[in-house]
């Protein structure tokens, strides 16, 4: 149904506007046959429509078009599909509903909404800028966990986060910058003829490399790179 039932609201000032879909079934009948019943019978459950849609649009204030929507599809729910007959064919008929408010009402409660609407969107920049900052603190915080045993420890907690950015880049630089030196001295040495002396060597440097990437270097240089989260 094209145009929607016009039915009054409390106070019978304002109105709601009703749009309904009617779903048709009968047993045993053409498609056809089925066209020319419901041509046929059509007036008669939007009459009972609007007769139930007005009897419970009185109850409710002309800004409650969800309330009243939510209403109408209970007791329909509830009363089943109507029986309909049209020269002995016995046929069902079952309402789907949605009700919209009145123009006047929507440019009245326009407003209202506007405001919801921002507070809501307000709301939800307030939530993903706290859980960031959460997020950020943890990272900063495993950071500065790892750099109590560094000898900057001290002064860790007194620096600004740009500060402190600049110290975890310059941890990971040195680290980075070891790695290349071992491998320089590897093959340097790989050109060795003493096989034993090039094993003992290359051991020794294993055990050094080991010790410095314990605890703060290996956590710094082991982090990963552009996640966009942290600073680092």
């Amino acid at each position: 149904m094209q145009t929607p039932l016009v039915v009054p609201a409390s106070g019978y000032v304002f109105t709601f506007r009703v749009h309904a879909t009617f779903h048709w079934s009968a047993e045993g009948v053409y498609q056809e046959q089925l066209s020319i019943l419901m041509d046929a019978l059509a007036p008669y459950p939007v009459r009972r429509l609007k007769a139930l849609a007005a009897r419970h649009a009185r109850n409710h204030a002309p800004h409650r078009a969800r309330e009243l929507e939510q209403e109408l599809q209970q007791a329909l729910t509830e009363g089943g599909p109507w029986p309909f007959a049209w020269r002995g064919i016995a046929a069902t008929c079952r309402p789907y509903v949605s009700v919209e408010l009145d123009e006047q009402v929507k440019e009245a409660v326009r407003p209202y909404w506007e405001q919801l609407i921002r507070l809501d969107c307000e709301h939800d920049v307030r939530v993903r800028r706290a859980e960031y900052t959460e997020r950020l603190s943890r990272q900063w915080t495993d950071i500065l966990t790892d750099l109590l045993g560094s000898p900057a420890a001290a002064g860790a907690a007194e620096m600004t986060e740009k500060e402190l950015a600049e110290v975890v880049g310059r941890i990971v630089a040195e680290q980075r910058a070891a790695a290349e030196k071992l491998e320089d001295m590897m093959a340097e040495k790989a050109n060795s003829t003493d096989m034993q002396e090039r094993c003992e060597h290359f051991e020794q440097l294993r055990e050094r490399l080991e010790r410095r990437a314990d605890g703060l270097f290996h956590s710094a240089s082991t982090a990963p790179a552009g996640d966009g989260d942290g600073p680092v």
